[in-house]
């Protein structure tokens, strides 16, 4: 018979016998007690149930349990064959195999003393699992089942969502695996700001210790935070063996800095910093990068920076800034290891004011006005390149009204102000209405225009002898078309395969512009974007001599339930009635009475495959002038295979290929080949290999890319990611998803769409 001593039956006190699951301790089936008891130290009624195969106790001061104990109070639960519950103190002390669960966490030791109301109390050689913390909701967000679980010879609870462990291991390993763990003499653990700090910690992987610290703090779920983030080992050949520690300073939620110290054992310490902020009505970042003795260039001060900053303003203004500079041509190609960032010749120094706004009910104006400076750079002595013009100032008004009187009204105009050291000064004013009559059916259109480009020229003294000048030519456009549609299927597919022949009609009469100097006009490359074009020359100081029609015909195949475009093909050529007059300075005139014939495919092949491919063909020369062609499979993603191939007629014969393939359990490769036909040399290339190994992933990656016609870049990456602790080694991400199209990040728990700065101390 169960015994229970009550001294006080003015509470509520329930006995239920209900039935025990099974014996327990060698007893026979019998019923078990039930106690609620309503501790009148909590403001609300927060009843706490207690069960056991023996109770007795005080009702007012203390109650123990034996036997197959479980006490349930909102947000808590524990067993244990033993349990005392002092009521005044709302206290629970247990023994034997004890287990708390405190929300999602669970946690198991030899003895527990806990406080249910303050959430504070110890347990003796616990083993515990944590998860993320709960949503409002209650329903439990997790990349995983376990977040993180460990042991250690003493846990503290030290409030809602808050652990300190003594001579403890921490790991986001799934149970079983144990490939690494955190091992540290005193570890707190906030789930509630999401922060981990160990102390005398170390890192152990595959048994192996690898990193210590004194002091080591991380996010546990890879949110940003202040602190070191994860050092970045590398080696280059320009640089040698590298090391960066940045330090992450997360300032607020909108704005936040990163100080990065970067030791190079051939050139010495480079600091790179970097400042970020995002406001409502502006945004930015601030990068500034400082060698102050580069011991490869004996003992030269070297430096970098960038300002870029967005800013709207009430009423439909806007500004934006973008300052550039470096301290020698050759910096980037000396200091950075993106080809993205070696390749650049060209640094601006820019800022810009101006407004956006409406015109009647069917129209709108851009104005603009622009500062404009720039830094070129020669890194490459057998390529130099040709500085632009710097414009000081340029205004820009774009407008545009539609059905006006069933027309459109289209309106450009600028003023720029030139300034180059070497060659003509002067400035371009600039105004080109254009008046446009669409007219259109549900299966065809033609749209003819007539516009009149006035430009003005006020130039400097020049030994040149050119002189002030205006030039005004009309310009005559007609573009139609007609869609026709047909029902049709591929492979059991349906499809509405269409056939859409266009015609582009341009005139404009011969004005001799000789005379007019080259501030911003070039050649424009044909291409289906451009063939389309009224003039075949970009910017403003050359408009072609015009009496020619572009004729082109495209295919369509589109889904016939969904609508989505699945393959597109089409040709197009455009010809020439009187031969060619306006030409730049040094470029012959065109003598053909048409241009390349151009063919373009592009869409989805065959399952899993998407092409495209590009040819340039000259008729008058039967040769080819261009011909790109490229292929995708990608079955799932993580599993990615590239192909293409360029050639330009006596310029340019490359072949590409790249790759992200899984090769067995675990491995995959990464790879990529960038080869000239022509120079036979590799121009960029990458190997390496990703390792899955469930709680981490393992990166080693090789990359060499061309930085001057005679010289290259060779960079290591070697990394390897601890879900929920840290990164170590240098970050190849970057080069990875440049240098794959379609590279998918391995992750060891879940996909992970950014890059969140994760501190580690």
């Amino acid at each position: 018979m169960h015994k229970l001593e009550l001294t006080q039956l003015s509470l509520a006190v329930l006995c239920a016998l209900p039935l025990a699951a099974g014996a327990q301790q060698g007893l026979k089936l019998k019923p078990q007690p039930t106690l609620m008891l309503i501790p009148p130290s909590v403001k609300e009624d927060v009843p706490l149930f207690l069960e056991a195969d023996r109770l007795q106790g005080h009702n007012d001061r203390e109650t123990e349990a034996e036997g197959n104990v479980r006490l349930r109070k909102r947000g808590h639960a524990v067993h244990a064959e033993r349990l005392r519950y002092d009521k005044p103190l709302d206290e629970v002390t247990a023994e034997g195999n004890v287990r708390i669960e405190r929300g999602a966490d669970v946690v198991e030791g030899a003895r527990l003393q806990y406080n249910l109301e303050s959430g504070r109390g110890f347990m003796e050689h616990p083993r515990y699992t944590l998860h993320k913390s709960q949503d409002p909701g209650g329903q439990r967000q997790l990349f995983g089942e376990t977040d993180a679980r460990g042991a250690a010879e003493r846990i503290l609870f030290e409030g809602p969502d808050q652990y300190r462990a003594r001579r403890a291991e921490y790991t986001a390993c799934a149970p079983g695996n144990d490939d690494w763990f955190l091992r540290a003499g005193d570890l707190a653990i906030d789930k509630g700001r999401d922060l981990g700090v160990a102390r005398d910690a170390g890192i152990v992987f595959m048994g192996v210790p690898i990193f210590y610290s004194p002091y080591l703090s991380f996010s546990l779920h890879q949110e940003r935070k202040s602190g070191l983030l994860t050092p970045h080992y590398g080696n280059t050949n320009n640089s040698g063996a590298e090391l960066t520690v940045p330090y992450y300073w997360n300032i607020a939620p909108n704005r936040d800095a990163t100080i990065s110290p970067r030791v190079m054992t051939k050139r010495g310490l480079l600091v790179n910093n970097e400042f970020r902020y995002l406001e409502p009505a502006y945004l930015g970042e601030v990068r500034a990068d400082l060698l102050p003795q580069d011991n490869a260039r004996d003992g030269e001060r070297r430096w970098a920076y960038a300002v870029r900053h967005n800013h709207t303003v009430p009423g439909g203004w806007f500004g934006t800034l973008n300052l550039q500079k470096v301290s020698d041509d050759t910096y980037f190609t000396d200091l950075s290891t993106q080809i993205a960032t070696t390749s650049q010749v060209l640094l601006p120094r820019e800022g810009a004011y101006g407004r956006n706004g409406s015109w009647g009910t069917a129209g709108a104006y851009g104005l603009t006005a622009l500062m404009q400076r720039w830094q070129t750079l020669q890194a490459d002595p057998l390529s130099p390149v040709t500085p632009p013009y710097n414009r000081l100032p340029q205004l820009t008004l774009n407008a545009a009204r539609q059905d006006l009187l069933r027309s459109d009204i289209d309106v450009h105009g600028h003023y720029v102000r030139f300034d180059h050291p070497t060659k003509i000064n002067g400035s371009r004013a600039l105004v080109y209405p254009s008046l446009s009559l669409p007219l259109q059916t549900a299966f065809a259109y033609v749209t003819p225009k007539l516009g009149l480009n006035v430009t003005r020229y006020a130039l400097d003294a020049n030994s040149a002898g050119f002189a002030d000048r205006t030039r005004a030519l009309p310009i005559v456009t007609t573009d139609g078309g007609v869609v026709f549609e047909r029902p049709t299927a591929i492979g059991g597919t349906a499809f509405v395969q269409t056939l859409e022949p266009r015609l582009y009609y341009v005139y404009i009469p011969f004005r001799d512009q000789s005379r007019i100097p080259v501030f911003d006009s070039s050649q424009q490359d044909i291409n289906f974007a451009t063939v389309y074009s009224e003039n075949q020359f970009s910017g403003w100081d050359r408009i072609n001599d015009a009496n020619q029609v572009t004729l082109g015909v495209t295919s369509r195949f589109v889904g016939a339930d969904t609508g989505a475009e699945r393959l597109r093909a089409g040709v197009a050529q455009r010809f020439y009635f009187n031969t060619q007059r306006v030409t730049l300075p040094g470029e012959p005139a065109r003598t053909s009475s048409s241009s390349d014939l151009l063919a373009v495919l592009s869409g989805a092949v065959a399952p899993h495959w998407t092409a495209e491919a590009g040819w340039q063909y000259s008729t008058n020369f039967s040769q080819t002038q261009k011909f790109n062609a490229g292929a995708r499979y990608q079955p799932q993603p993580g599993k990615v295979l590239n192909l293409s191939y360029r050639e330009t007629l006596d310029a340019l014969r490359q072949t590409d290929v790249s790759t992200q393939w899984p090769v067995s359990p675990g491995w995959t490769a990464l790879a990529r080949w960038n080869y000239s036909l022509r120079e036979h040399r590799t121009l960029e290339g990458l190997i390496g290999a990703e390792y899955n190994g469930d709680c981490w992933v393992l990166r080693v990656v090789a990359h060499r890319f061309a930085t001057a016609t005679q010289q290259a870049s060779t960079t290591f990456f070697v990394q390897l990611e601890l879900n929920g602790v840290s990164r170590i080694g240098s970050n190849p991400m970057e080069t990875l998803k440049r240098n794959i199209g379609g590279y998918v990040r391995l992750d060891p728990r879940a996909p992970r769409t950014d890059e969140p700065r994760t501190p580690y101390y």
